[in-house]
């Protein structure tokens, strides 16, 4: 959802920019990697994308598309950073535009494939203990309801 903002005084359109990171492969450490800020659906175009790793400006390995025009007067950038990511390392995306007040500032983290398999195991088992309370609530008011008769 784009926010609209008219000011009278200027008489200039602007809409808020949405950032996104993703990555073009697997998120292994030591691994070269492509990480990829999408800046969609902005006015006016001017627009600044840069990357930092480690609270750093990364100025080296860093390629930009031109603008794209969006067809319903937006525009669109993609910002993309060559890296190698290392254990503990904190990428982050920062966009200044008209629009803001402040720079939207879009994290990635790079973790190790183990870190990431305990986080993915814990959500897993968390929900299947969800699934089994709720089994077993309903086969308990079942048979309380199947004693009241």
């Amino acid at each position: 959802l784009s926010i609209i903002e008219y000011n009278l005084f200027e008489k200039h359109y602007f809409v808020e920019p949405t950032v996104t990171i993703s990555t073009s492969r697997t998120e292994a450490l030591n691994q070269h990697n492509l990480l990829v800020c999408l800046v969609t659906d902005f006015y006016p175009s001017q627009i600044k994308v840069r990357w930092f790793r480690n609270d750093q400006e990364e100025t080296a390995g860093v390629v930009s598309t031109p603008l794209i025009r969006n067809g319903d007067w937006t525009y669109q950038i993609l910002v993309m950073l060559e890296m190698t990511p290392q254990q503990g390392d904190v990428y982050i995306c920062r966009v200044e535009h008209p629009s803001l007040q402040s720079p939207i500032e879009v994290e990635w983290r790079a973790q190790s494939e183990s870190a990431r398999s305990k986080m993915l195991s814990g959500v897993g088992g968390f929900v299947l203990g969800l699934i089994f309370l709720g089994l077993g609530l309903f086969i308990r008011h079942r048979s309380q309801k199947g004693l009241q008769h």
